[in-house]
């Protein structure tokens, strides 16, 4: 079975290859299209969301979950330690933050990944994701309405 830390990786690398084309001149705002603006809070140090550029938000997310996925108190080490009473709230956090990378790569650099002819890979990796994401119910069907289009040629309603 799949787990975070594998569509963490996936995302990572998928974006990795577009560092040089997502800039915060290119792209000022984290976004999918001209509807949707993704906006940027940890709950932690930025408590109340701020509008960054695309790489700023992919920075700010790859690093929270990665310290996400490395606290022991969410995600335990040791066998026979329980996960938390709010594990899958985090877990459904990571995976609707991770979709929102996916939405901007599909809505602001979709030609490039043609033209990287990273395509195939590219879809293959969402529709793994998901499908994981469908089947465990962790992203809210309002979430996924940038790529409603696409996820409905992959699961039909």
């Amino acid at each position: 079975m799949a787990c975070p830390v594998d569509f963490f990786n996936q995302v990572n690398l998928l974006y990795g290859t577009l560092t040089e084309f997502c800039t915060p001149e290119i792209c000022p705002t984290m976004s999918a299209g001209p509807k949707y603006e993704y906006r940027w809070a940890d709950g932690v140090q930025i408590k109340k969301p701020i509008e960054v550029s695309a790489p700023k938000y992919v920075e700010y997310l790859m690093d929270w979950i990665e310290t996400q996925l490395d606290d022991e108190s969410i995600f335990p080490q040791k066998l026979g330690t329980p996960f938390p009473s709010n594990f899958r709230d985090v877990v459904k956090t990571i995976f609707k933050r991770l979709f929102r990378v996916y939405a901007h790569i599909y809505h602001s650099h979709f030609q490039k990944i043609v033209s990287l002819k990273e395509e195939a890979h590219l879809n293959t990796c969402f529709k793994h994701f998901i499908l994981f994401t469908c089947e465990f119910g962790l992203i809210d069907k309002k979430e996924l309405a940038p790529l409603q289009e696409l996820i409905e040629s992959i699961i039909p309603y």
